[in-house]
C-alpha cells in the first residue's frame, strides 16, 4: 500500500525525453546478441573505474606529495559524488522508465518502487572518476570519460535509465567531485607529506629516505654495512 502511494507521488520522466529512450531500448530489442554483454557491463564495468583509480595512486608514487594527494582523494570524490546524488534522487523521486514505460522493451529488471531513476547512480560513479582523475593525470581521465560514456549509455540501453538521467548525473558527479578533489590537494598535501617519511612510506611514495639510500648505495658496491 505504502509503496503504491509513493509510485504515484513519484515524478514521470517519460515525457522528457520518453521517446529517446524508446529508440535506445528499440535498439536493444534489434540487438539481442548485444543484451548480456552490455547488462554485464552495466554493474561490473564500474570496477574498471576502481582500477583506474589505482593506476593513479600507482603513478602518484613517483610523483610527489601533492600528487598522490589527489591520487587518495578520488575514491573520495567519488563516493561524496555519490552520496550528493543519492540525495537529489530522493528529494527528485522520479520513478524508473520501467514502471512508467512498461510496454518498451527492458533488458534489465525493474527495481523497487522506492528506487528512484534521477539520476544514475552508476553513471554518477563514471562522471565522478572522470572529475576526480582530471587533476591527477590528463589521460587517464580521457580513458575513464570514454568508459563513462559506455556505461551512460548501456543504463539506458538496459531500461534502467532514461537520458536525462545519465546526463543529470554528470551535472552533479563533475564539479562536486572536482571541488572535492580540489579541496583536498589543498588542505591534505602537507599530511601526505609527512605520512611519505613515516611507515606508510612504502605505500605514499618511492623515494627512498636519507638514511635509507646510502644504505642501499652501500649494499649494492658490496660494501658492508
Amino acid at each position: 500500500m505504502a509503496a503504491a502511494a509513493t509510485a504515484q507521488l513519484a515524478l514521470d520522466g517519460s515525457g522528457i525525453d520518453g521517446s529517446l529512450f524508446t529508440s535506445v531500448t528499440d535498439f536493444a530489442r534489434d540487438t539481442r546478441w548485444l543484451n548480456t554483454p552490455m547488462e554485464v557491463w552495466t554493474n561490473l564495468g564500474l570496477g574498471v573505474f576502481a582500477i583506474l583509480m589505482i593506476a593513479g595512486w600507482w603513478t602518484a608514487r613517483r610523483r610527489g606529495p601533492q600528487a598522490m594527494t589527489v591520487a587518495l582523494a578520488a575514491p573520495v570524490a567519488v563516493l561524496t559524488a555519490f552520496a550528493a546524488a543519492e540525495v537529489v534522487k530522493k528529494l527528485v523521486a522520479e520513478v524508473r522508465p520501467c514502471r512508467s514505460m512498461p510496454h518498451a522493451y527492458l533488458v534489465d529488471t525493474c527495481p523497487a518502487p522506492s528506487d528512484y531513476a534521477f539520476p544514475s547512480g552508476h553513471a554518477t560513479v563514471a562522471a565522478a572518476t572522470v572529475a576526480a582523475l582530471f587533476l591527477l593525470d590528463r589521460r587517464l581521465s580521457a580513458v575513464a570519460a570514454v568508459f563513462a560514456v559506455l556505461e551512460g549509455f548501456s543504463r539506458v540501453y538496459v531500461g534502467a535509465h532514461y537520458p536525462h538521467d545519465v546526463l543529470g548525473s554528470a551535472a552533479v558527479a563533475l564539479p562536486v567531485a572536482f571541488l572535492v578533489s580540489s579541496a583536498l590537494r589543498r588542505w591534505a598535501t602537507p599530511l601526505v607529506g609527512f605520512l611519505s617519511h613515516g611507515s606508510l612510506r612504502p605505500l605514499l611514495t618511492t623515494e627512498l629516505t636519507a638514511t635509507t639510500a646510502p644504505a642501499r648505495q652501500a649494499a649494492s658496491a658490496g660494501d658492508p654495512l
